[in-house]
């Protein structure tokens, strides 16, 4: 039976019966394989997402892979049968910052898979075919789940714009730390520095390209060209500035509780350093990451340790929640 997961309000969710929306004119019908979990959805579930950027009661799950099952008026028959992944943000194609590629800040107003529109913790997926992003025909679809935040790795890579033989760091050991260790490895970096909090993730980075490893409390040399920060806190985000050498190059990833203490301007000045942030991943970044995926260059699968059937929703939300080093990339298979 064709199930989905419904979140009713902050708190309160159920296990429903889907019936597939067959897709209309530009849209494609993709039966989902895989489907990850993040922070958001939990921001979702618990209620504390800001204010516009979820609509209850709703279907998550914007982080996903699976197989084109039928496609609507004007789109491509060869589609069907294809694996995929897909973009969240349903920008309007038509504003200033759309025509610019810059999706992510498109003016119409915030519409994304998962969080305001249907997402993929459900057996199928209905979206406008123009989102997806085509993969190989023999690429791994559970590895495959992971390429959005991926993706707004990407999106941090290619604002970076790290060139061989620069010095690189990345603060933050989670999934998208990982990531961004790979996007940065890709590029022959001369040296390729993780600092977190934890020392067990040593191994994991190394594996990924790493050339050395540090926690946050031992001596950090201010000496690099670029950091990409993940973590997601102030202290973060002020430990990645303090790595770069004076005109460096930071982009910030993580998103800190409201109201949080952040760089001192008067650094960034004297500094001259030049600050990026990322908040979703437009297209280019997408394509990006399908590209360095499909060469070999992107391994997500060493990232998870959990797969559940939606069922386990509640469970997976837990898990994600726990702050256990044990847990890492959690998965929903539909």
């Amino acid at each position: 039976m064709s199930s989905a997961v419904v979140v009713e309000a902050p708190g309160e969710h159920r296990l429903a019966g889907h019936t597939p929306r067959e897709p209309g004119p530009g849209e494609a019908l993709v039966r989902v394989h895989a489907v990850g979990i993040c922070g958001s959805d939990r921001e979702v579930y618990q209620g504390n997402r800001p204010e516009g950027y979820v609509r209850y009661p709703l279907t998550p799950g914007h982080e996903w892979s699976g197989t084109v099952q039928g496609v609507g008026a004007g789109v491509p028959g060869s589609l069907v049968g294809r694996k995929v992944v897909g973009e969240g943000f349903r920008n309007c194609q038509v504003c200033d910052r759309c025509h610019a590629g810059e999706t992510t800040l498109c003016t119409a107003g915030y519409e994304e898979t998962g969080f305001t529109q249907p997402g993929a913790m459900a057996t199928t997926l209905t979206l406008p075919a123009r989102l997806l992003h085509v993969l190989r025909d023999d690429c791994d679809l559970t590895a495959a789940a992971l390429l959005e935040p991926a993706a707004c790795i990407a999106a941090a890579a290619i604002k970076a714009n790290a060139r061989p033989g620069e010095r690189v760091a990345v603060v933050g050991t989670g999934t998208l730390g990982m990531f961004a260790v790979q996007f940065l490895r890709a590029g022959s970096p001369g040296e390729l520095l993780v600092v977190g909090t934890r020392r067990d993730r040593e191994a994991l980075s190394r594996e990924f390209g790493a050339t050395d490893f540090r926690t946050r409390d031992e001596d950090l040399p201010g000496t690099f060209d670029v950091v990409i920060e993940t973590a997601g806190s102030a202290s973060a985000a002020r430990t990645a500035a303090s790595l770069l050498r004076r005109g460096g190059r930071l982009v910030l990833t993580g998103i800190p509780a409201p109201g949080a203490e952040g760089l001192d301007p008067t650094d960034l000045v004297v500094r001259q350093l030049e600050v990026h942030t990322v908040f979703g991943a437009p297209p280019d970044a997408w394509a990006h990451t399908a590209r360095v995926f499909t060469a070999g260059l992107l391994d997500p699968l060493p990232l998870v340790t959990h797969e559940l059937p939606l069922e386990g929703f509640a469970r997976a939300i837990e898990l994600v929640g726990s702050g256990d080093p044990k847990v890492g990339k959690v998965l929903l298979r539909p």
